[in-house]
Order: structure tokens, then C-alpha cells, then sequence
């Protein structure tokens, strides 16, 4: 039988960084991540059964400079001073921990930490719902959503990490960054 690679733990995390060039702004919000370090594989949105949600620091802890590490990642860059950018993570668990739950990711301007959150969250059980054959109504407010989800048993706990930042007032590129981090 193979060794699968399905992650047993994740952590996230979220970072901002600020630079005249475009690319270390990224390297410097990766490095206020923790994550700088690693070798990033972007990957899609499914949450493993049965994977332990750990700390960032028990979850580095784990990890070895220069691994190449699976993640899902949000990124926004902005070089327009007061520019608000946001890069969100939303999770949305299922109540059988046997299946699999739904990552979401958004990145993109003028959102505030609190609208991003909601709506990463929002995303990633509207995608769970459907798994379950859910019908839902995209008009319907995320807050009646939540009640739906509940009432059929289908969501257990849902969690966003949003990292926003205002672009610099000199210019300078700035990155906002959220990631969840799987370890093997």
C-alpha cells in the first residue's frame, strides 16, 4: 500500500509586509506568516477528515526549512497608498468528523476584516452545504444561511483568519497574506 498524502494537522496563519518592490513585500508578508521559509504548494480547497486544527507555533514546530509544504493561500498586493487590501481563510467542518469539510480563500480590495471574514466563511459552508445537497439562495444573508446549515445538522464549527492592511502612504507595495498550512 502507498504512503498517501493526506495531512493528519494545519495550522494557520496571516502576515503583512511592505516593500518598494513588488515580489519582497510577498516574501516579507510570508515572513511575518512564519512561512518563508518553505517550499508553497498552492492546493484547493478540501479539508482532510479527521485533521487536527493546531497552533502556528506547534505547527512550524513540525515543519523543516525548506520543505516542500502544501498550503492554501490568499494574497493581496497593492501599490496605491490607503488602498485597503484583505486576504481571507474560511473553514466550515462538518458534523460527521469522517468527511471532509471546504477551505476557502478570497483576496481582493476594500473589504474590512469583519466583511472578509464573514464571507470566507460564508463560502466555505455554502460549498460544504451543497456537498450534503443543500439548496440555498445566494440572497439569502449568511446569517440565515448559518441557521439552515444548523437546523440539518450539516455545519459544526466554521472559522475565518483575514489578514487586512491599507496600502502605504509613500507607495511602497504592501502585501496582506492568510494561510492554511497542511502538515503530512
Amino acid at each position: 500500500m502507498r504512503d498517501r498524502l493526506v495531512p493528519k494537522q494545519m495550522f494557520f496563519t496571516k502576515g503583512t509586509g511592505r516593500h518598494r518592490n513588488n515580489l519582497q513585500s510577498f516574501e516579507e508578508a510570508l515572513r511575518d506568516a512564519g512561512i518563508a521559509g518553505f517550499n508553497l504548494v498552492r492546493v484547493s480547497s478540501i479539508y482532510p477528515p479527521r485533521c487536527k486544527i493546531v497552533s502556528r507555533t506547534k505547527g512550524l514546530a513540525y515543519l523543516t526549512q525548506g520543505e516542500i509544504v502544501f498550503c492554501v493561500l490568499a494574497e493581496c498586493r497593492t501599490n496605491e497608498p490607503n488602498r485597503l487590501a484583505g486576504a481571507g481563510i474560511g473553514l466550515a467542518l462538518p458534523a460527521d468528523a469522517s468527511m471532509h469539510g471546504y477551505i476557502s480563500e478570497h483576496h481582493g480590495f476594500g473589504m474590512t476584516q469583519r466583511v472578509c471574514s464573514d464571507y470566507v466563511e460564508d463560502m466555505a459552508a455554502s460549498m460544504l452545504a451543497t456537498t450534503q445537497g443543500i439548496d440555498l439562495d445566494p440572497d439569502t444573508a449568511y446569517n440565515e444561511r448559518k441557521d439552515i446549515y444548523r437546523a440539518q445538522g450539516l455545519v459544526v464549527k466554521t472559522k475565518a483568519v483575514v489578514q487586512t492592511v491599507e496600502g502605504d502612504k509613500r507607495g511602497l507595495w504592501t502585501t496582506a497574506l492568510a494561510a492554511a498550512v497542511f502538515i503530512p
